[in-house]
């Protein structure tokens, strides 16, 4: 077992990562602190992203009135608990483009920066849940986006229920995946 931090959260990398999970009931009226919600997007803004062009931009939706036009474009009622959405933009002219073939790193680089992010907040003890099941043309007409705009994925940010429970995790064992050449 490793030692916690003196505030309970996970003392290295490995068991930080171990112990985040989706979380999918947040305390409504405990909003994460701006300091820590700079951290958080912090984190995003050090992600790694192609010739490091960092194709990205961070909206974090933390007004009513803002969060009632994103809630349409999902249909789970629990993130309406959240505090705050994170949502991570970014735009394919911004973005590396591989030369031979035109692959673009957008999608790539907004998924590292978005990782990045929820694992700064299950550091700070704030929960997150990765959501990509959103209607797009919903989300993209709640945020008044252009067609260059493009999103992957958005999180609620929030600090869990005292009653939350986190559904077990269960992954393959690391010889099922994992070839050495």
């Amino acid at each position: 077992m490793s030692i916690t931090h003196e505030n309970n959260l996970p003392a290295n990398f490995h068991d930080l990562v171990r112990a985040r999970c989706s979380v999918r009931s947040y305390k409504r009226d405990a909003p994460v602190p701006d300091d820590v919600l700079k951290r958080i997007l912090d984190a995003g803004r050090l992600a790694p992203s192609g010739k490091n062009l960092q194709p990205w931009t961070f909206i974090v939706a933390s007004s009513p009135e803002m969060q009632e036009k994103i809630y349409p474009c999902y249909s789970r009622d629990w993130i309406q608990g959240a505090p705050h959405l994170l949502i991570v933009k970014g735009t394919r002219s911004g973005a590396w483009h591989r030369a031979k073939d035109g692959y673009s790193s957008l999608e790539t680089d907004l998924a590292i920066a978005m990782d990045h992010m929820i694992l700064a907040a299950a550091a700070e003890g704030v929960g997150s849940c990765w959501i990509a099941a959103f209607d797009r043309d919903l989300l993209y007409q709640a945020l008044d986006l252009t067609e260059n705009e493009e999103i992957f994925a958005f999180t609620p940010l929030g600090y869990a229920t005292d009653d939350y429970q986190p559904v077990p995790k269960t992954r393959k064992t690391l010889e099922e995946i994992t070839v050495f050449l």
